[in-house]
């Protein structure tokens, strides 16, 4: 079977679907004493309480509320540069699930209704991440995860993951009791449907926590890794950049690594790309890596190169860090024209 295809003359309705948090982000600035004051790991995302939540949601000034989550901004960027695109992620039926899932529908993303109405879990919210940007443009999130966590396997559609390109999981969801089980039920449909799996790995606390899990997750089940330096140093163990770049090649088909202002790598078997960074006035790296997934699989599912696809993901990135929001705010199609 060719990488590119979703099996041997089978017919794809979606070249990409996402499965994640589904998550309504509240974006704050505050000063780096907001953050010591309050005991957060600059940069991190922190899980925390419906209580905690409240506080700091009263605490801060929101610039901006939005539909969020990784997997869900990766799927909306795509949706933007042409890819046709799905999304599975838990809502209730409240006023923000709502929200979430009208912003979904409104970026030309297929979101099942089932998940609008009858899967609201045991009465829990919509999921809220609270993004507090310091002035230099980093982003600290501490996430309610809400319905977010009642995931499981059988929330995995079994025919939409059939008729999806690539499936792309969020590492985020990894946390919730029963997401580990659905993640290797979604790349066990889509292997068997001949088709392939991407992985973010979201972030280095969360790679801590479940190490041995992502472990077997990457090696047995993933066929595209997207990381940056820190969280694929931390998933191998090593400080070593190019060791842990070797390993991440060796589990998977290939690996896409972000270094921040050095741009990224793309490495496949013994074949290393490295792909330039887009310069841009940096505003706010939320959802940045998220972007670059997204412009990387719009070129890989429309059957680019992997230096054009490295190139499309950098161009995304750029974009989302010049303002507020991990949403662009312009067309990015015409980039993919170039």
């Amino acid at each position: 079977m060719n990488a590119m295809d979703g099996g041997a003359g089978s017919e794809c309705r979606f070249d990409l679907l996402g499965i994640g948090n589904a998550i309504i982000d509240v974006l704050a600035p505050v000063d780096p004493s907001f953050l010591l004051d309050h005991d957060m790991v600059p940069g991190s995302m922190a899980l925390i309480d419906a209580a905690r939540a409240e506080t700091l949601y009263n605490l801060i000034h929101r610039e901006k509320e939005m539909g969020g989550g990784s997997a869900a901004n990766t799927c909306v960027v795509a949706a933007n540069m042409g890819a046709r695109v799905a999304y599975l992620g838990k809502v209730a039926d409240d006023a923000p699930g709502r929200a979430f899932a009208a912003d979904l529908q409104a970026s030309g993303i297929f979101f099942p209704s089932s998940f609008l109405t009858g899967h609201a879990a045991d009465g829990q919210p919509t999921a809220r991440c609270l993004v507090l940007v310091t002035p230099d443009g980093q982003r600290t999130m501490n996430t309610y995860l809400g319905a977010c966590v009642s995931f499981g396997p059988e929330d995995v559609l079994a025919d939409l993951v059939a008729s999806a390109r690539v499936t792309y999981l969020e590492g985020y969801l990894f946390d919730p009791p029963h997401a580990q089980d659905a993640f290797r039920r979604a790349a066990s449909l889509a292997h068997e449907a001949g088709r392939q799996v991407a992985l973010s790995l979201s972030d280095p606390f969360c790679v801590a926590r479940h190490r041995a899990a992502f472990r077997d997750l990457v090696h047995g089940h993933i066929d595209i890794l997207f990381a940056n330096e820190e969280e694929v140093c931390s998933l191998y163990q090593t400080e070593d950049f190019d060791e842990a770049m070797e390993h991440a090649a060796a589990d998977t088909h290939f690996a896409v690594l972000t270094r921040s202002g050095k741009g990224s790598v793309v490495i496949r078997g013994g074949e290393r790309i490295d792909v330039a960074p887009v310069a841009t006035q940096v505003v706010d790296t939320t959802g940045a890596g998220d972007a670059y997934a997204a412009g990387f699989l719009a070129g890989w599912t429309s059957g680019r190169s992997l230096a054009e696809c490295g190139r499309l993901g950098s161009v995304a990135a750029s974009e989302i860090i010049s303002h507020y929001g991990a949403r662009p705010l312009v067309n990015l199609r015409q980039d993919m024209e170039l």
